[in-house]
């Protein structure tokens, strides 16, 4: 089955995506330290990415011929392209950390030793650490000509060794073991003058093999990985309990199927065929890369206090009205407060909380948990609550991708505390970002929400750009209400949502109503736009009916930081859509859907991607903003997003990644701009409150 318009498969897609972060890494104007890190990001994506989209299709070729003639795309086909952009990213990496990174970390005296340039005093280190915290874990074996099987961890780093015995040079021999880098730091700071030379664990190992080898001569050694498919395959489980086969699942998810062998590409062709065999592998599942893997280790890169190789630091911005000492339920009371984070400070919504949990006229509290901290003290609010005797729900969704774990462990953190906890629908996950407060109030009782396009987690709330919208509007709680109704007892909502807009209810039905509204108004002669902020496009619904109001007339333009399907630029298809992507300091995280309506637009932040899982198969929610000046201010963050001409990508389908360059001597960087323009409104504040 094919389609009959362009269309970029949303995995090619994502490649382009992982290079626009690649492209941060070698960008001369990002500091030092900031380069490496998104080494470690493209590294730790790619590495989620094999174990999920490729072992997605490793499944869908055991299909049946039949069945994948209904499929609009051919696996095999797929993956033989991934393969092949994947391996020109790999060999650009290599060159980027090789020729780029590491001379410009020895300009700063920052120098990475090899097992053969250590000093003796170095030396003695390096086989002292070894002995003392690294022997237990490195497992040295012996791979005979008969066979004895190796199962190799997921995701771990071992060393191929190819040796040949010291009595009788004829006699070869192969050889696996492991590099602890899962319980031991990846970069060993080394004694020196300076304090800023280090070796990787890699290395440590390789200086040390002689001891793990007596009476073999140690001709060479080569670094691999495997990874494995972390898929669960439990999203359309309807019976029997889905906790525990959610449970059982995460037990098999780190021995699961191959989906990837990295290898240094310096490996001789024998070796490989030698330990193809041994570990069952295909040709398919191959993928040559540099001399070291696992390159996400580089988040922990030692910095040395060399602040100056980091981002200047952006200071989270106080929001003033909240400063004034007065309690946070009258100030949402009287209106509504729109925050963007993580320009300004995510405190505001731990206190909410807090404040929920000790306040005596709070007597409910219910939270949709998707991913949360390790350590999070909304949650830890969540069961202070109980103690003083409110009573608490937390939707837990369990199968939130590589947190299901963690959701598991709060969830039953949570019951014991006393917290109501319901969890996740088979066939269906709750993606939802919703907090409801019910508070006691002169004789009645007022629902105070707080409603965001990002996650409750104190964490990434430091480098994911969201907004999140402090309310008491009965239009919104009401309906968020119906939400959480919805969500406890499963019936579906009797009376319709007017204002939210709802996956499974009302939300694709309500965007494409608007999408055709904005084309009548075209064909009428009126102005139609349509402006969409989304980490991912690639509903095929929704790109039919996007080219078509492109053929009406619209203009429309797409910020799309990750998977963008559509392809702009395309005659009678797309001449009138134009999309960026930006990537920068912060990972760009808030979806906006902007519609013109005639002049008067419609403004929508939401939790949902235009992807067909989240329009089709979840419990998502847009919601409207109201206030006039919490829409302007969207607008105005939409228009510096649009005329970024520093970290902004232009998407033509081509994967060409081109940074856009307007020509203009005045430099747009987004985010920057965002922080100054909100801090401009703070500072203005204290002069007009």
């Amino acid at each position: 089955m094919e389609l009959g318009f362009p269309y970029v498969h949303r995995d090619i897609s994502w490649l382009t995506f992982n290079y626009r972060v690649l492209q941060e890494a070698k960008d001369n104007s990002v500091p030092l330290f900031e380069r490496i890190k998104f080494l470690a990001i493209y590294s730790s994506n790619l590495d989620e990415f094999f174990r999920v989209r490729v072992a997605h299709h490793r499944s869908l070729m055991r299909l049946g011929k039949k069945t994948k003639k209904q499929l609009d795309f051919n696996s095999n086909e797929i993956i033989n392209q991934i393969h092949k952009i994947v391996n020109k990213q790999q060999e650009e990496f290599s060159k980027i950390l090789l020729k780029e990174i590491i001379p410009q970390l020895g300009k700063h005296g920052i120098h990475i030793r090899n097992s053969k340039d250590l000093s003796q005093e170095q030396e003695e280190f390096v086989y002292d650490y070894f002995l003392d915290n690294m022997l237990p874990f490195v497992q040295p074996v012996l791979l005979a000509k008969k066979k004895i099987r190796v199962f190799l961890n997921n995701a771990a780093l071992y060393l191929a060794v190819q040796l040949k015995s010291a009595a009788n040079s004829r006699l070869k021999q192969y050889a696996i073991l492991h590099i602890p880098s899962n319980h031991l730091p990846r970069f060993l700071v080394l004694p020196s003058n300076n304090q800023r030379e280090l070796i990787l664990l890699d290395d440590v190992v390789r200086f040390c093999m002689p001891y793990l080898f007596p009476g073999y001569i140690i001709e060479d050694t080569y670094s691999i990985k495997l990874t494995r498919d972390a898929e669960l395959y439990i999203d359309d489980e309807f019976s029997g309990n889905l906790i525990n086969k959610i449970k059982t699942s995460l037990q098999k998810r780190n021995v699961g199927p191959a989906t990837r062998f990295v290898y240094d590409r310096s490996m001789p062709r024998k070796l490989l065929k030698f330990l193809m065999e041994d570990f069952s592998l295909k040709d398919e599942d191959l993928l040559p890369e540099g001399k070291y893997h696992n390159n996400f280790d580089f988040f922990n890169f030692p910095h040395f206090g060399m602040h100056h190789l980091r981002n200047n630091p952006l200071p989270p911005l106080k929001k003033k009205i909240f400063e004034t000492g007065r309690s946070i339920f009258q100030l949402i009371r009287e209106k509504d407060h729109l925050l963007h984070y993580p320009f300004h400070s995510y405190e505001y919504v731990v206190r909410l909380f807090e404040e929920a949990a000790r306040d005596p006229k709070v007597t409910h509290i219910k939270i949709v948990q998707y991913r949360v901290a390790n350590k999070s003290r909304i949650m830890q609010a969540l069961m202070d609550a109980v103690r003083s005797g409110k009573q608490v729900t937390a939707f837990v969704e369990v199968k939130a991708r590589f947190d299901e774990a963690a959701n598991l462990k709060w969830a039953e953190r949570l019951e014991k505390a006393g917290v109501q906890v319901l969890y996740s629908f088979p066939g269906l996950k709750v993606h939802s970002k919703l907090a409801l407060i019910n508070r006691a109030e002169n004789g009645r009782f007022t629902n105070y929400c707080y409603l965001s396009t990002g996650n409750f987690h104190e964490g990434t709330a430091k480098i994911y750009s969201d907004f999140g919208l402090f309310t008491s509007d009965s239009r919104l709680t009401n309906e968020v209400a119906r939400v959480f109704n919805f969500l406890e007892t499963q019936n579906v909502p009797t009376q319709k949502f007017q204002h939210l807009l709802v996956g499974q209810f009302n939300l694709r039905k309500s965007l494409e109503d608007f999408i055709a509204q904005e084309i009548r108004h075209a064909k009428a002669g009126l102005k139609a736009q349509i402006i969409l902020k989304l980490n991912s496009l690639e509903d095929k619904k929704m790109i039919e009916l996007l080219y078509k109001a492109n053929n009406a007339g619209v203009e429309i333009k797409l910020i799309c930081r990750g998977i963008c399907c559509l392809v702009p630029g395309v005659k009678n298809f797309s001449e009138n859509i134009s999309a960026i992507s930006i990537v920068d300091r912060y990972l760009e995280h808030t979806r906006i859907f902007y519609f013109y309506n005639n002049g008067d637009d419609r403004i929508y932040l939401a939790s949902a991607d235009w992807m067909r899982r989240n329009l089709s198969f979840r419990i998502e929610t847009a919601f409207p903003v109201y206030d006039p000046k919490h829409r302007k201010e969207i607008k105005d963050y939409l228009r510096l997003q649009l005329h970024d001409n520093v970290k902004s990508r232009i998407i033509d389908g081509k994967a060409n990644d081109e940074y856009k360059r307007d020509g203009s001597d005045l430099a747009v960087r987004a985010q920057l701009e965002t922080y100054y323009y909100l801090k401009r409104k703070e500072e203005s504040f204290e002069l007009n409150p």
